[in-house]
């Protein structure tokens, strides 16, 4: 057992760290989740069925690992907010406001997007999978992870006026 969990690991580390790294946006999360959904895994290693793909299976883990963690961080959202304004200001604070400002204009415009969608544009942009990664992660086919992507696009386009214009963000 040992060895087929050392073969899971090193077959889907990546793959799940980009995607938590996708939805989290966060590096060292990413890395703290990637762990815990192995652990997790492997404890219950026996119980995976084979319903779906090993990486469907592990980004499942991986997600419901991160929605604890967002849990967890609403009960003490108070003291994330005392650590963080004490953090230095940018070196240019007209350019990281304008950054940040163009940033929520596309989060808040992406929320107006159906559920899917908006997690396939999230993990092609923020997490740069290929549209058969995204397929493979939501459980549906690399052309429709496609379609939904350029239909999103194109609905963000509209949504923020035209300003989007297909540029992959940063």
């Amino acid at each position: 057992m040992a060895h087929r969990g050392e073969d899971l690991y090193e077959q889907h580390v990546r793959q799940v760290f980009r995607y938590l790294f996708s939805i989290t946006g966060e590096q060292d999360t990413a890395e703290e989740l990637t762990q815990e959904t192995f652990y997790q895994a492997l404890k219950n290693l026996d119980a995976f069925r084979g319903d779906s793909t090993p990486q469907v299976w592990l980004c499942a883990i991986a997600k419901r690992l991160w929605y604890k963690e967002l849990e967890r961080r609403k009960r003490t959202a108070p003291l994330e907010e005392e650590r963080l304004s004490t953090l230095a200001a940018s070196d240019d604070p007209v350019e990281e406001t304008e950054r940040r400002e163009d940033r929520m204009a596309l989060y808040r415009a992406m929320q107006r997007l159906d559920g899917d969608t908006r997690e396939v544009i999230h993990l092609r942009l923020a997490g740069d999978f290929s549209f058969r990664e995204i397929g493979d992660i939501l459980g549906k086919s690399e052309v429709w992870a496609r379609v939904r992507f350029y239909r999103g696009k194109e609905e963000l386009a509209k949504l923020m006026g035209g300003g989007y214009g297909g540029k992959r963000s940063q």
